[in-house]
């Protein structure tokens, strides 16, 4: 774990990132320390664009709990808590074994439940805050050889839009942005999302940038607080 080198002061907004080591959660945290966040990084590698971090399987509830109180203890309340860590693999549903569907769910789905019970005690205490999830755009469109991602995903819209009508009436707003295909590594140089023919297909003829990502996700953050239970679709125009 990393700490900062002064105590953060109390009128700075903190957020806690998860999956912020590279990508889409790499560039959320950079999206809000430039807005004056203290940015508490989550990720199984580390996270260098944190003012503080810890190694930690977002899967396991005992340690989120525990690394969001460290984070906490370190920065103060968190006002924020952003759910990235995931991961995307193409297989033929008859390829995907149950170990493979559990851990997709695992991740993406258990780790924004485990994110969420450890920040909501503080933020319905405090009657305010902001979680944002990251989704997919084929939690809405689907995609062949995608069903255990697109199913996670999914779920995830799910989770998203009941917790916010649980608690958006004490003060604490949950929403989703959900990315076309991104142009970081978990896309590599031969995936078909890269080829020229499937590009051609998007009505802005190219991937998302990581960084456009994490300006709608600073958007449903600091700015739109009037949206409760949104998904803010960001593809290219692969779906509308």
């Amino acid at each position: 774990m990393t700490a900062p080198s002064t105590p953060v002061a109390a009128a700075i907004p903190r957020a806690v990132v998860t999956g912020s080591a590279s990508g889409i959660g790499a560039a959320v945290a950079r999206e809000l320390a430039s807005r004056g966040y203290a940015v508490a990084g989550i990720d199984l590698a580390p996270s260098p664009d944190c003012a503080w971090s810890a190694q930690v399987d977002v899967t396991d509830a005992d340690a989120m709990a525990a690394a969001v109180r460290d984070a906490e203890a370190a920065l103060g309340p968190m006002s924020a808590a952003v759910s990235v860590a995931g991961y995307y693999e193409m297989l033929p549903l008859t390829a995907i074994t149950t170990d493979r569907w559990t851990r997709m769910l695992r991740v993406h789905l258990g780790g924004l439940v485990n994110l969420s019970r450890a920040v909501l005690p503080g933020m319905l205490d405090r009657g305010t805050g902001s979680i944002v999830a990251i989704t997919s755009e084929l939690a809405v469109g689907g995609g062949a050889e995608d069903a255990h991602y697109a199913a996670a995903k999914g779920a995830i819209i799910g989770l998203v839009r009941s917790l916010a009508a649980e608690v958006a009436a004490q003060g604490v707003r949950v929403n989703a942005v959900a990315p076309g295909p991104t142009d970081t590594p978990l896309l590599p140089a031969d995936s078909p999302w890269r080829a020229p023919d499937y590009l051609a297909t998007l009505p802005l003829g190219r991937l998302v940038n990581p960084d456009e990502v994490a300006l709608c996700v600073a958007y449903l953050v600091d700015e739109g607080q009037f949206c409760v239970g949104e998904v803010l679709n960001v593809n290219a125009g692969a779906v509308i």
